[in-house]
C-alpha cells in the first residue's frame, strides 16, 4: 500500500472544508497536516476533524508557507482575489495544488501561475470539477466513440437559478466583482472548460452580450426597507425574503452557515446575520454589480459552434443539445437520462446514470464532481492521469474563453482568444 499523502490547507470555507471532508473519508490514501484560515469556526472546525495540533492551525497562509515543505499537495480554497499570492508562495515551496477555480481573477496572473509550475516542475489541479462527474463523462465518450459523427453545434444552458443568485451572486461573496471576479469567470469557467473538452479543440473566437438588470435597486417596491427583518410589507409575497430563506428554513444548512460564517448556527447567529450582513438585506438593495443573465457565442477550431447561455432567471440546472454529423445527444444534468438520436435508423439510445449522482448543485457536490477530484488528485499522486484532467496549460487556455468573452460583453465586439491572450501574455505582473 502507498503511503498517505500529505495535505495542507488554505482557506476553509464551503469548497475547502467539502474537499477535506472528502479527504477525510480516504484516510488511507491522505493526511491533512496544517490549515490556514482567519475565521476561527471553520479552523476550529478543521482542527478537531483532523486532528491537527494547535501549532498547525494559522490564521493566515503567511506563516504557513514560510515553514518548511510538509505535504505533497496545498488546497487552496480562498476567496478568488485570494488565490495567487498563496498559490505562486506554494508553487516555489515545491507544493502541487488543487487550486479551486478560477484560478486566478486575471489573464497575467493565470498564465504567471502556470509558468511558474512549469518551471518548478509542480502540478496544479484546478477545480473543474464538472469533468469528473458522471454525466459529462458519458457525453465525453460518446463524442469521442463518434456515436454521433463530429460536433457541429452544441446549446448549452446554466440555469444558475433565482435562489442560488440571490445567495451566491447579489447577497453573496461573488454578487461584486472587485470583492470576487465578473460572473462567466467565477460561476461559469466551469462551462468554458467543459465544453472546450468535449469538442475537443481550442476555442478561436467569442462574442457575449449580458447585463445587471434585474437585481437592482429600481426593483425594489417603493415601500420594501433596507432589511427584510425590519418588517417588509412584501415579505409573504416575495421568493427573496431573507427571513423565509435564512431563518425559517432550518433545513437550508448551505444558507446559513454561509451567513453566519459558523459550522453550526444557532437561529440567534442567523438573527444577528440578517440584522448585520448583505444576507439580510432587500434584494434589491445590495452591492452586487455582476450580470444577472449573459449568452455567449463561441466559435472552435474546424468550425463547431457553441451557443451557451447563463441566466439566473430559472429554477436552476444544466441542459445541453450537442449536434452532430451523425446524431444528436440531448442531456439535462439533473436528470439521469441521457438521449441519444441517430439520424441513420431514428433510433434512439439512452443512457441510464446513477440517480443519486445527477443534483449538480454545490449542495449536491456537483453531481459527484466533487468526491470525483479528489479521486483524481489521489490517482495523479500515485502517478495515474485519465482524460477528465488537464494540465494548468490547458485551464488556462480555458479560462482565456472567459476573459475574452467578457471583454466582448463589455466593448460589444467580437474577440480573437489567439490575439487576447497575445495580449495579456505580452504584459509584465
Amino acid at each position: 500500500m502507498q503511503p498517505s499523502k500529505k495535505l495542507i490547507l488554505i482557506g476553509a470555507g464551503n469548497r475547502g472544508k467539502t474537499y477535506t471532508d472528502l479527504t477525510k473519508q480516504l484516510s488511507d490514501d491522505f493526511e491533512l497536516v496544517a490549515v490556514a484560515e482567519p475565521i476561527a469556526d471553520r479552523r476550529n472546525y478543521i482542527k478537531q476533524k483532523h486532528g491537527l495540533p494547535k501549532e498547525m492551525c494559522f490564521e493566515s497562509w503567511e506563516p504557513l508557507l514560510a515553514l518548511p515543505k510538509m505535504a505533497d499537495v496545498a488546497i487552496i480554497a480562498t476567496m478568488d482575489r485570494d488565490h495567487f499570492a498563496p498559490a505562486m508562495a506554494a508553487i516555489e515551496k515545491g507544493y502541487n495544488l488543487l487550486l479551486e477555480k478560477p484560478a486566478a481573477p486575471t489573464p497575467e496572473e493565470c498564465r504567471a501561475l502556470q509558468h511558474a509550475a512549469e518551471k518548478k516542475g509542480v502540478f496544479v489541479l484546478i477545480c473543474h470539477v464538472l469533468r469528473y462527474t458522471r454525466f459529462f463523462r458519458a457525453l465525453k465518450n460518446v463524442i469521442d466513440s463518434g456515436e454521433i459523427g463530429e460536433v457541429m453545434n452544441i446549446q448549452h444552458l446554466e440555469g444558475v437559478g433565482n435562489t442560488h443568485q440571490s445567495h451566491s451572486f447579489v447577497r453573496g461573496n461573488w454578487g461584486n466583482s472587485q470583492r470576487a471576479s465578473f460572473m462567466l469567470l467565477q460561476k461559469s469557467c466551469h462551462d468554458m472548460d467543459i465544453l472546450a473538452w468535449l469538442i475537443g479543440k481550442k476555442c478561436t473566437r467569442v462574442q457575449s452580450f449580458g447585463s445587471l438588470q434585474y437585481f437592482t435597486r429600481k426593483n425594489a417596491p417603493a415601500d420594501a426597507p433596507e432589511r427584510c427583518i425590519d418588517g417588509c410589507p412584501h415579505a409573504a409575497v416575495c421568493p427573496y425574503n431573507a427571513v423565509k430563506l435564512y431563518y425559517d428554513d432550518k433545513k437550508n444548512a448551505w444558507f446559513r452557515t454561509t451567513a453566519t460564517q459558523k459550522i453550526t448556527p444557532t437561529d440567534e447567529d442567523v438573527e444577528k446575520a440578517l440584522c448585520t450582513t448583505q444576507y439580510g438585506k432587500c434584494i434589491y438593495k445590495c452591492d452586487n454589480d455582476v450580470v444577472d443573465h449573459q449568452v455567449v457565442n463561441l466559435e472552435f477550431e474546424g468550425g463547431a459552434t457553441v451557443g451557451f447561455t447563463m441566466s439566473a432567471f430559472n429554477r436552476g440546472g444544466r441542459f445541453l443539445r450537442i449536434m452532430g454529423t451523425r446524431g444528436e445527444i440531448s442531456a439535462n444534468m439533473s436528470s439521469p437520462i441521457i438521449d441519444i438520436y441517430h439520424f441513420e435508423d431514428r433510433s434512439t439510445r439512452q443512457i441510464n446514470l446513477d440517480a443519486n449522482k445527477t443534483d449538480d448543485t454545490i449542495v449536491g457536490r456537483h453531481g459527484g464532481g466533487d468526491e470525483g477530484i479528489i479521486y483524481a488528485l489521489r490517482d495523479l499522486l500515485n502517478g495515474i492521469s485519465d482524460n477528465s484532467v488537464c494540465d494548468i496549460a490547458e485551464s488556462c487556455d480555458n479560462h482565456m474563453i472567459a476573459f475574452a468573452a467578457e471583454e466582448s460583453r463589455l466593448t460589444g465586439s467580437v474577440v480573437s482568444i489567439k490575439e487576447f491572450d497575445a495580449r495579456h501574455r505580452g504584459k509584465e505582473l
